[in-house]
């Protein structure tokens, strides 16, 4: 069994619309979901499939960390896609540091966020303290880079020099395998 807790605004998109979410992640993962919304926690009790329950709980998490759950679904269905969490709050001591660093990390209206997704195939999230990503985790590994570099001052056009870089060598690397 493993519990998670929950931001309180985040518990509705957990359960969705009629539980339509809760039903989707209980039936891809085999696992049950016992959801205390007064508290924000989730308890997720593991079901004939072991694997199925950690699915469910990365998903739980990602929910959690601001994604729309239609983008976490595919973490059923693809077994390299995986979430990394990075918590911003590590890197600043002020309120206003931390909101000006996550809109260094999603840009002028959405920029940054939308091309480090386009180049790298990650899916992103800035919601609280935390930037979350949902990819393979080579590909986890260059947006978190990506984002580290913005955070400690980078400028954007450096990043997204990165990004293009890494970019050219996935497709190339994916190349040289076929």
């Amino acid at each position: 069994m493993t519990h998670i807790k929950v931001p309180k605004d985040r518990v509705g998109a957990i359960i969705g619309p009629k539980g339509r979410v809760k039903q989707i992640i209980e039936d891809k993962s085999t696992a049950k979901l016992d959801i205390d919304s007064e508290n924000g926690t989730v308890e997720i009790i593991p079901g004939d499939d072991p694997v199925g329950a950690m699915r469910a709980e990365d998903i739980v998490n990602a929910i959690a960390r601001g994604f729309n759950p239609d983008k976490t679904f595919s973490m059923f269905d693809e077994d390299l896609l995986m979430l990394d969490v990075i918590d911003i709050s590590k890197y600043t001591s002020t309120q206003k540091e931390l909101l000006r660093l996550k809109g260094r990390i999603i840009g002028k209206n959405g920029k940054t966020r939308e091309i480090t997704e386009r180049l790298t195939g990650v899916k992103l999230s800035v919601y609280g303290k935390t930037v979350s990503m949902i990819g393979t985790p080579e590909r986890n590994q260059i947006a978190r880079t990506a984002i580290e570099m913005l955070i400690e001052g980078a400028t954007h056009g450096s990043v997204y020099s990165y990004l293009e870089k890494k970019r050219q060598e996935l497709v190339q690397s994916q190349l040289d395998y076929y």
